[in-house]
């Protein structure tokens, strides 16, 4: 489609054709087979893009860690052959490489793991045996968190066993849990039908003996488990739910875990999000290319989080925060510009030094990248012979000028009291 006459892009077209596109596709490494030792081979099934993968992961790992983190699965979907595939009918994307993240509450990963089964994961980390996929992949993102951080997870994550574990290492885990794998407190727990009974807003919890862990049941539509080791019931705050019988929303009573939960527990759904909305879909039977895609997309997609949030604690105006896909433009931009001498807008015609006849309409130029503005070429002055001052482009000026910069194309203001040529290429 971008090569298409109808409907073209041409920051792409402009830069090489379709064919130079597939074939450089086609061509793409990140490594040199030959140099790949065959027990390597063995050990990592994905080594044929594992350098990209850890040069992403090495900047995931850098993030500040904050107190609350969430850990849930994600899906790299992909069809085609490949080492792992995996099937998971109720995600969006059900099939292809799964993905185990550690995000926080904004959506910023901070660090994941490709699943290559249960022995591969085992080898990772040092837990006692007996612990399941779940507790596995807890134990493995969890050593790069801090003690004292709170963990939020579902549950296919948690277990008695795994929590325990967590607490020696001083991580305190929260989420929903299976009732076979809480036994013995789902029996000191009223039945589903008596909580029924109750209504809906009914809560109850039990604590383990030494009182470090605690078990929630918590009646809504229909009965929530859950596990926590620094959340209970108390304080009990209310929601809004609708009542089919009354015809109208009702308050609810809601334990503090469950609001807790809601709030810190969405950090990886949100970078999904994210990702799919501009995520590279271009088809491929590669699942190296894929995963390639993938990557790129979830470090775009987690720069711009973090781009986000800085300016906003800056304290910088909404509007002024560039979108996340004019901020995808923005660095495609600025790696076309690293190669060219300047950009495609500055490549236009110049404008002739006689041009002053007022009959002809002078074109507005579109004001250079700001990698092309700081690029150390010859960004000098010169003087045109116009018969009416043009608008300088300088952010702020409203003044006119008939200087113009020979590399950007652009009007700017030179004066005593003001030198906007100056300030833009700064």
């Amino acid at each position: 489609m971008y090569w298409s006459r109808s409907v073209s892009v041409s920051p792409i077209t402009e830069r090489f054709t379709r064919d130079r596109f597939f074939r450089l596709r086609q061509s793409l490494k990140v490594l040199i087979d030959d140099d790949v030792p065959e027990d390597l081979r063995k050990r990592d099934k994905f080594w044929k893009v594992r350098p990209f993968v850890d040069r992403i992961l090495q900047g995931c790992r850098s993030q500040a860690r904050p107190e609350s983190v969430s850990i849930d699965e994600q899906m790299i979907p992909f069809t085609g052959a490949c080492p792992c595939r995996q099937y998971l009918p109720m995600k969006p994307n059900p099939v292809g490489i799964k993905n185990f993240v550690c995000a926080t509450t904004d959506g910023i990963v901070l660090d994941f793991d490709l699943y290559q089964g249960s022995a591969a994961l085992r080898e990772q980390v040092e837990e006692p045996e007996g612990l399941g996929l779940g507790s596995l992949v807890m134990a493995r993102l969890c050593k790069t968190l801090h003690r004292g951080t709170k963990v939020y997870c579902d549950r296919l994550f948690t277990s008695i066993q795994g929590a325990e574990q967590m607490l020696k290492k001083e991580l305190y885990l929260t989420g929903t849990v299976m009732k076979n794998r809480v036994t013995a407190a789902v029996q000191k727990l009223p039945t589903d039908k008596t909580m029924q009974t109750s209504g809906r807003g009914t809560s109850k919890e039990v604590s383990s003996e030494d009182g470090q862990l605690c078990v929630v049941k918590w009646f809504d539509n229909k009965p929530v488990l859950m596990i926590s080791a620094v959340h209970g019931t108390q304080p009990e705050d209310t929601c809004q739910r609708w009542d089919k019988k009354q015809k109208k929303y009702v308050s609810v009573s809601r334990p503090c875990i469950v609001w807790e939960y809601n709030m810190k527990m969405g950090g990886v759904d949100l970078i999904d999000r994210m990702i799919s909305y501009y995520r590279m879909s271009s088809r491929t039977k590669k699942w190296t290319i894929r995963m390639l895609m993938h990557f790129t997309d979830l470090a775009l997609a987690n720069s711009w989080l973090l781009y986000r949030k800085d300016l906003a604690t800056c304290g910088a105006p909404r509007k002024s925060i560039m979108q996340f896909l004019e901020f995808r433009m923005d660095v495609a931009r600025t790696f076309l510009a690293q190669h060219h001498s300047q950009e495609e807008d500055a490549d236009s015609p110049e404008l002739s030094d006689d041009d002053s006849s007022e009959s002809k309409k002078r074109p507005v130029l579109a004001v250079p990248h700001v990698s092309v503005r700081r690029r150390a070429n010859a960004h000098l002055p010169e003087m045109l012979n116009m018969k009416n001052a043009a608008r300088c482009r300088a952010a702020g000026c409203t003044g006119r000028t008939r200087v113009r910069c020979v590399t950007c194309k652009v009007f700017l203001c030179v004066q005593t009291e003001r030198n906007c040529f100056l300030e833009f290429h700064k």
